[in-house]
């Protein structure tokens, strides 16, 4: 496979992800990191430094939006719920270095 070919390949497995998060709004962010160790706004940091490493300024709101399809603050009014004592928990016992 060539560079470009397995470039495009990520970038769409990549965009495929990103959809699948803002549909599965069900999943909070907590439960990601629980359970994988990110969550969305740790895919808008890594764009947003991605976006960095080419001269391309980018806000983490602005980075954010591209992940959640909307800004944060609305997401967070939509979707997000609060933490349960067990998510917590399970949260602070997890290694979250990035």
């Amino acid at each position: 496979m060539d560079d470009r070919t397995r470039i495009e390949l990520e970038a769409e497995a990549f965009r495929t992800l990103v959809e699948h998060l803002r549909k599965r709004t069900d999943v909070q962010n907590i439960d990601l990191m629980n359970l994988a160790g990110f969550c969305r706004n740790c895919l808008s940091k890594w764009y947003r430094a991605a976006a960095e490493g080419r001269g391309i300024a980018l806000s983490d709101a602005e980075a954010r939006e591209i992940i959640y399809g909307m800004s944060y603050e609305e997401w967070k009014k939509r979707h997000q719920k609060e933490a349960g004592k067990e998510q917590k928990a399970a949260f602070a016992k997890g290694d979250h270095r990035h």
